[in-house]
């Protein structure tokens, strides 16, 4: 064992949204994680994973020339660990949405960013607004571009509340009803997406002066309505908006939803079942869904995999 382990990440609500400030809250999945490892005679993922972060190294090496004031890395003994045998052993999917890239991330700035900020300081918001950009810039080399929310998430093993581009703080959020009827779910896919095409079509989209009054005046408002009736704990609010949130993805993000999943984004919001929506980019990977029966639900949706996460 190398480093502790990082755990994946569920963007709750804010998909696409915070891209344009809306609110947004992203909670840590603990079911899934991910640990730097040594290991020798490497093969298979292990051995990908060994050089990925090779090439990560390099292009860490030049985010420190290129801005030494933001984060400086002990690159020689990163480069040499590599060389050695180190590899990301993670249980988390890669494009499906939790924060793979985001975990191996935290994990790399744990163990070897210098002056780094820890977890155990007192995390004002200057402290986290630099880790959120010292994270995006790092997770840029997977996506190309990155908000730095998903390895910040991963690293402080915290729900987030973002309530604007530059204003995040880490919150608390109503304790789970194990009793509860009631739910999150992750909805298998069972295809892998990509980050950035689905982002390089959202910019596309916003290019449109109709798709950006849609986003405005309905995307993020339910967005940010959303947010503040989970944090409250408002429950007939949350299932209205969510209702209405699932209905603007439908109408208006169709490419980030995998066309076999149409019928049953429509049948959820027709029959009041359940609620789907996207967790992370789309394209693939989970969808995330909401209802008010977990039971009713799973009947519903009883041909596809289910993952229950959270309990109302």
């Amino acid at each position: 064992m190398k480093g502790p382990s990082f755990y994946s990440k569920i963007l709750l609500f804010g998909e696409y949204g915070i891209i344009k400030s809306s609110k947004g809250l992203s909670i840590p999945y603990n079911y899934y994680n991910g640990a730097l490892k040594m290991g020798e005679n490497l093969e298979g993922v292990a051995l990908r994973s060994n050089e990925s972060l090779k090439e990560f190294s390099y292009y860490l090496k030049d985010l420190q020339n290129a801005e030494p004031e933001l984060v400086q890395f002990d690159i020689e003994k990163l480069l040499t660990e590599v060389e050695n045998g180190l590899y990301f052993d993670s249980s988390i999917p890669q494009g499906y949405g939790v924060g793979s890239s985001g975990a191996l991330v935290a994990a790399i700035y744990d163990q070897y960013a210098l002056d780094r900020i820890t977890v155990l300081e007192n995390l004002t918001k200057d402290k986290l607004l630099k880790l959120k950009e010292i994270f995006g810039k790092m997770e840029s080399f997977f996506h190309g571009t990155s908000s730095g929310l998903d390895p910040l998430n991963s690293y402080l093993s915290l729900p987030i509340l973002i309530n604007s581009k530059d204003n995040i703080e880490p919150t608390g959020i109503p304790s789970q009803s194990l009793e509860g009827k009631g739910g999150v779910f992750l909805l298998d896919s069972g295809i892998v997406g990509e980050t950035a095409p689905m982002v390089t079509i959202f910019m596309e989209k916003l290019k449109d002066q109709g798709f950006r009054k849609v986003i405005k005046e309905e995307f993020i408002k339910h967005t940010d309505a959303c947010v503040e009736n989970f944090l409250k704990g408002d429950l007939k609010a949350l299932f209205s908006n969510t209702k209405q949130l699932s209905s603007v993805v439908l109408n208006h993000f169709k490419p980030m939803i995998p066309e076999q999943f149409h019928t049953i984004w429509k049948k959820g919001i027709e029959s009041n079942d359940y609620y789907l929506k996207l967790c992370g980019s789309g394209g693939g990977g989970y969808i995330l869904g909401f209802t008010e029966d977990m039971e009713k639900a799973k009947e519903s949706l009883k041909d596809y995999k289910l993952e229950v996460v959270y309990q109302f």
